[in-house]
């Protein structure tokens, strides 16, 4: 029924996390999906759901404060648009499969037969459960601490992604790995005199306008709407 693989599994877990769990009973429950609970059907067994709650909630408020620290003067917008970047589906998604969560859950045979160890959501949810349970395992300092660890390396990554000057490149290789397709540019308006110029343009993607900007030349309007369409499409963080 798709039961995790025993104790020495979860100890590989546990070192890669460098914490090792008082309860282990947490430990299991963050890795128990409701469709596993369901066609059990044994008394007092709880999913992962109550757990997921929490950790998204902790990982907000972690999340912050390593933001706080690391960005000393960072206005609130800026904060707020890192810390999308890092606590959305995607971001979430990507750091269940880095630590192999996959592996751990317990799914009942629907969701196993419909491959739910690979499900964005469920991963996303399970790595939000995890925290959760660390959370209540260890409290909120060491849990800050694992979160630092985890997620410093993925801020750094989103820091200097958002610090490059060519955003039409950047966005190219993302719209091509995550939605395999790519961006448009259209001139939507030119105006003013010739020796100052300033220029609209708009970019779609899969015929829907994704942002517009304006420049003193063509490139250089394209490249902010490249910034602007980028940084909304890794807020969202949605897989297509």
């Amino acid at each position: 029924m798709g039961r995790a693989t025993g104790e020495k599994t979860f100890d590989r877990l546990c070192k890669r996390l460098g914490y090792e769990f008082k309860d282990r009973e947490l430990l299991e429950q963050a890795f128990r999906h409701s469709s596993y609970v369901n066609e059990t059907g044994s008394e007092g067994l709880e999913d992962n759901e109550r757990l997921e709650f929490l950790g998204d909630a902790v990982l907000d408020l972690a999340i912050g404060h390593i933001l706080m620290d690391l960005f000393e003067d960072a206005t609130e917008g800026e904060l707020t648009k890192v810390r999308s970047f890092v606590v959305n589906e995607r971001g979430l998604c990507n750091m269940a499969r880095a630590l192999d969560l996959g592996e751990y859950l317990f799914l009942g045979r629907g969701e196993e037969a419909s491959n739910g160890r690979e499900k964005p959501s469920i991963l996303a949810d399970t790595m939000e459960a995890l925290l959760g349970a660390l959370y209540l395992d260890g409290g909120f300092e060491k849990t800050k601490e694992i979160i630092r660890e985890l997620f410093v390396p993925v801020i750094r990554e989103i820091q200097s992604e958002t610090a490059v000057s060519d955003y039409k490149s950047l966005i190219q290789e993302y719209t091509q790995e995550v939605y395999k397709t790519r961006p448009e540019y259209r001139l939507v308006q030119e105006k003013g005199p010739a020796h100052e110029k300033t220029f609209k343009v708009a970019l779609k993607m899969n015929g829907q306008v994704l942002a517009e900007a304006e420049g003193r030349s063509k490139k250089e309007a394209e490249q902010k709407a490249a910034k602007e369409a980028f940084l909304c499409l890794r807020a969202k963080g949605e897989d297509p």
